[in-house]
């Protein structure tokens, strides 16, 4: 029996974590496309790691179970990697509320009932959150606290409230910042720890399709206009994964990271700032 990796998303900013913080682990790699997880068990059992893919849909509550059940015949569940979701060019707002909000606070729930003490999770937000107006208080702790199941009949989240899969995407990741801080309570109290990153525009095959989608000329002028002056690389948002799932990030726990090269920063008060 080993200590067990739970790997949700079989992309690059999943497999560059994976790779930093699962050495001698088992990682239980889901995906939607069994076939993306396969291939990235592929590669990663070729680097010397110990993995086995299966198909898991973060939309589906049972899925998401029978996931964990067979993390579980490998022994104690002590980390925690969620990066799977779809993007505002990948999918109609329904589906981005469905995975990337309703998913991820179903994932955290029950990867929360099996975390092993000590353990560690992670979950993959976006700078999007980040770029919506403030929300209410009571609108945010709606967001953290509602029961699961009850979470997409919020009034906030209604189709006539939604303005467009952008929007939908920044309540979902929205949600996602504040679903960990209410999560990391819980997982407190069995002596585990979990955080979030935000990260800005990423070279992935995800990011790519948002290159070549409507918003394309969009994102390459914030990357062009930021204090970096580029896109991020996977590894770069594993490195602060790495520090924040080891045990020098101890005390860190229910908090959010944006690494995003400066780009919010100048959305508000930069060159990225919207015109009046």
């Amino acid at each position: 029996m080993k200590k067990v990796m739970i790997l949700t998303g079989a992309g690059q900013i999943g497999m560059a974590i994976a790779r930093r913080t699962g050495t001698g682990m088992k990682i239980v790699i889901g995906d939607k496309i069994p076939e993306n997880a396969e291939k990235v068990s592929k590669t990663m059992n070729e680097a010397g790691f110990d993995t086995i893919g299966m198909e898991m849909d973060l939309c589906s509550r049972e899925s998401i179970r029978s996931l964990i059940e067979e993390a579980k015949t490998y022994g104690a569940i002590t980390m925690l990697v969620n990066a799977a979701g779809v993007s505002p060019s990948q999918a109609p707002v329904e589906s981005i509320l469905k995975a990337d909000l309703y998913g991820t606070a179903v994932l955290l729930e029950e990867v929360g009932k099996v975390i092993a003490p000590g353990g560690v999770g992670m979950t993959i937000s976006s700078q999007s959150g980040h770029r919506m107006p403030a929300l209410t208080p009571e609108e945010d702790e709606q967001l953290a606290c509602t029961p699961t199941e009850k979470l997409l009949e919020l009034p906030l989240l209604q189709p006539e409230n939604i303005r467009d899969t952008l929007h939908a995407y920044q309540l979902a990741k929205r949600c996602n910042e504040k679903r960990v801080m209410a999560e990391s309570v819980k997982w407190g109290e069995k002596g585990a720890r979990i955080n979030s990153i935000s990260p800005g525009i990423i070279v992935t095959p995800l990011a790519l399709d948002e290159f070549n989608g409507p918003r394309g000329d969009f994102y390459k002028n914030m990357f062009a206009k930021c204090p970096a002056g580029r896109p991020g690389t996977a590894d770069e948002v594993a490195n602060v994964a790495e520090l924040l799932m080891s045990d020098k990030g101890a005390f860190i726990t229910g908090a959010d990271f944006l690494i995003d090269g400066g780009a919010t920063a100048s959305y508000f008060y930069g060159p990225l700032k919207p015109e009046e």
